[in-house]
């Protein structure tokens, strides 16, 4: 294929191929440069661009604030090629103490709160860095961490950051990538310094001994950690797992003998307002029939004032329907997902999560040492020209006032290097004071002793992990238990018992009238209603099956494919519309119908046949089924569908076919069974079941005619054995052969 050397190399390739190809890269590309953080500072490469940007920026926590939208547009145009909303809102979340534990930038003016309302534009408001942050950057001027190019080639930022603060577990991070997702939840920096010092003493320690430090997170909002022990090591010891956390509450003693229960904090990352707004809705709703009002008398702290409906509500009993129910209870998941020192993403335990800063503080002080080396012995070799200069200062000034060319001249004549050439001919001549050779002389010596120390420093392992030790004491004491920011927040409390709340606790009993129409739409109007004539249905539509219920009841419905499906009352939709069809409420196949309707009652038994005569009894718990799918009970194939399910309340079964046939036969000859085709009833020669039910052989068959109930207690004619043809009915059984 002919081209022109300036087209490039053209291949044919596979659009499969080329697609794959592409984007594998962008995966890799968002999972490196946007989505997990560095292990080493816990950095993603926004957070890392912002840090650095406001360095350059001058702004250390001593000095003054600039605004935010300044701030935005050196990191967009020299760092950071993405949208400014995205960068500001990085921002945002690294001054808000309610989100991070250890803020990375001081912030002046809106920054949001925890009821979720939305910072003020970046034009309002000003930051600066925090000493957390600048202990993120400590030495970054020396050295320390490798520089890459900018996106634009014009600058160059930092690939890590020194990290001298065990930013990745004391702060979190949460993302997600292509394909992987990180979330890890924040930790107290003490506990994470005295996990590391055990740990350059034992390098091999056991996860279980560390978690005796790390006890698990330490959230900004604080809560209770009720977690069991076993459940945090594990989750420690893979790297995956979830921690329960629940709201802090208290009780206060009201006029009268009552009470209300204060909460004071609430799960991290969950919305004050929201988290109201759901128990109001649920109060409406009349779930939650323990509590009467919520109040939110919030400041700058957490106060929301639950008020019971009685004071004989057990407190406890209360708290945990609403830890059921709300997100007064949350679970913060962890999944140590990080990129390594090779920038290889992957899972890391805790063990490795610690030693992988460790390791990287020990890179830190090695590559600052050799910095200061190399800093101390240029100026030695400056410092050693200078007193060669004193010690012959009059041929010195000679050389330089005579001499063409003083620097060649000057090394020649005293053997000076370059660099101490130089030096000396930029010497300003009040150097040349006695008192300035002294302090020459003394610099020289305290520099011999550092060299000195450094070089040791480099040649020991040990002495190096001594230093680092008492940097992290030095953090540990900064951020301490009795420091403000470093005092524990979340409570690590014990993995609460099985409070048992009863179903009344969760739904408030009122009475419902289930009505379903013809076409299987449901609803639940207030009220045991005894005249249904008003009831409204959908035009072409009508009623079907009435049921009084009350809201704590649990409806069954059969279905002609065999199944029975669940629901409770008081999920139904209210009885002012039309209701909901029930084919949105669980997963009834296509091409099947709802046979019957029924409040579940747990000590019955029930009688369920197919259209083909053939049925069991089944106990009315072993039908109960709370998942969408039903559960199968009849079995049935083909054309046969079930038809018949009528509770068992009597000593007789009695079954009218199609063909206008009864029987009668004792109920003893039916099996119980909890699934299956069953046995046959009654024998067709054509057609099949008509209808089933179960009455008390003393009291008579009765059968509906018209408005009337007629009732027939001479049944010798028609009693049998079950699986016989049966006999012709007797006078005046409706045409409809169905006994209701």
């Amino acid at each position: 294929m002919a081209q022109s050397p300036e087209a490039g190399e053209i291949r044919s390739t596979l659009f499969a191929d080329a697609l794959g190809e592409r984007y594998l890269s962008y995966a890799m590309s968002t999972i490196m440069s946007r989505s997990l953080p560095d292990v080493r500072d816990g950095l993603k490469p926004v957070h890392r661009r912002l840090l650095f940007a406001m360095r350059e920026l001058k702004l250390d926590p001593s000095a003054g604030f600039k605004k935010c939208a300044r701030i935005v547009g050196d990191v967009m145009g020299k760092y950071h090629p993405h949208g400014d909303a995205a960068i500001y809102d990085a921002m945002v979340r690294l001054a808000q103490d309610f989100a991070v534990r250890y803020p990375l930038v001081d912030g002046q003016g809106n920054f949001g709160n925890i009821d979720g309302d939305n910072p003020a534009a970046m034009r309002y408001t000003e930051a600066r860095l925090t000493d957390v942050a600048k202990a993120l950057l400590d030495g970054i001027d020396e050295d320390a961490v490798d520089f890459r190019d900018t996106y634009d080639g014009e600058g160059a930022e930092p690939m890590v950051l020194p990290a001298n603060f065990p930013n990745l577990l004391a702060n979190g991070a949460a993302g997600i990538a292509v394909g992987m997702a990180t979330s890890i939840p924040p930790h107290n920096v003490a506990e994470l310094c005295s996990a590391l010092l055990h740990l350059i003493k034992h390098r091999n320690a056991t996860i279980e001994k560390l978690v005796d430090f790390i006890p698990g997170p330490d959230f900004p909002t604080g809560g209770v950690l009720v977690e069991s022990r076993e459940n945090v090591v594990e989750a420690y010891r893979t790297g995956r797992g979830g921690f329960r956390l629940r709201a802090r509450w208290e009780t206060e003693k009201t006029k009268g003998g009552g009470y209300n229960i204060v909460v004071t904090e609430i799960p991290y990352q969950v919305q004050k307002s929201k988290l109201i707004e759901k128990i109001a809705d649920l109060l409406n709703n009349r779930k939650l029939t323990m509590l009467a009002d919520i109040q939110d008398e919030s400041t700058t702290e957490v106060r929301l004032v639950l008020e019971p409906k009685s004071r004989n509500v057990d407190a406890s009993v209360l708290m945990e329907s609403l830890f059921r129910q709300t997100d007064l209870e949350t679970r913060a998941s962890l999944n140590m997902n990080v990129l390594d020192a090779d920038q290889v993403p992957r899972v890391m335990d805790l063990r490795e999560v610690l030693t992988s800063f460790l390791d990287h503080r020990q890179v830190v002080l090695i590559r600052r040492s050799q910095h200061r080396l190399a800093n101390i012995e240029r100026r030695l070799e400056i410092l050693d020209g200078y007193l060669i200069a004193y010690l012959n200062l009059d041929e010195v000034i000679r050389i330089v006032r005579e001499e063409d060319d003083p620097k060649a001249e000057l090394m020649a004549a005293f053997g000076l290097t370059e660099l101490q050439a130089d030096s000396v001919l930029n010497m300003r001549l009040r150097s040349l004071r006695k008192l300035e050779e002294m302090e020459i002389r003394k610099e020289h010596t305290a520099l011999s002793e550092e060299k000195a120390s450094l070089n040791e420093l480099l040649g020991s392992e040990e002495l190096r992990w001594q230093m680092i030790a008492g940097q992290i004491s030095d953090i540990r004491k900064a951020y301490g238990p009795k420091t403000e920011l470093g005092a524990r927040r979340t409570e690590i409390g014990t993995p609460p018992s099985d409070v048992v709340i009863p179903l009344e606790a969760m739904i408030e009993r009122e009475p419902v009238t289930v009505l379903c129409s013809e076409k299987g739409w449901i609803r639940a109007a207030r009220g045991h209603l005894q005249d249904t004539s008003d009831v409204r249905y959908k035009e072409g539509d009508g009623e079907r099956f009435v049921l009084h219920a009350e809201t704590t009841d649990k409806v069954l419905v059969f279905a002609t494919d065999g199944r029975f499906y669940t629901i409770g009352a008081d999920k139904l939709p209210g009885g002012r519309g039309f209701g909901e069809p029930l084919r949105l409420m669980f997963d009834l196949a296509q091409g099947h119908d709802i046979v019957s309707i029924f409040i579940f009652k747990p000590d019955r038994k029930l009688l369920v046949v197919s259209s083909d005569g053939r049925g069991f009894i089944v106990n009315e718990r072993a039908v109960f089924a709370q998942t969408r799918a039903g559960k199968q009970v009849l079995n049935v194939s083909g054309d046969v569908e079930a038809k018949i399910c009528t509770p068992v309340e009597g000593d007789t079964v009695a079954v009218v076919g199609e063909n206008r046939k009864l029987l009668l036969f004792d109920i003893s000859e039916l099996p119980e069974m909890a699934r299956g085709r069953g046995v046959l009833l009654q024998r067709y020669r054509d057609g099949g079941l008509a209808d089933a039910m179960i009455f008390e052989r003393e009291k008579g068959l009765s059968w509906k005619s018209g408005e009337r109930t007629r009732t027939e207690t001479d049944l010798r004619e028609w009693i049998g054995k079950r699986a016989q043809a049966g006999r012709m009915p007797p006078k005046g059984f409706p045409r409809s052969n169905r006994f209701k």
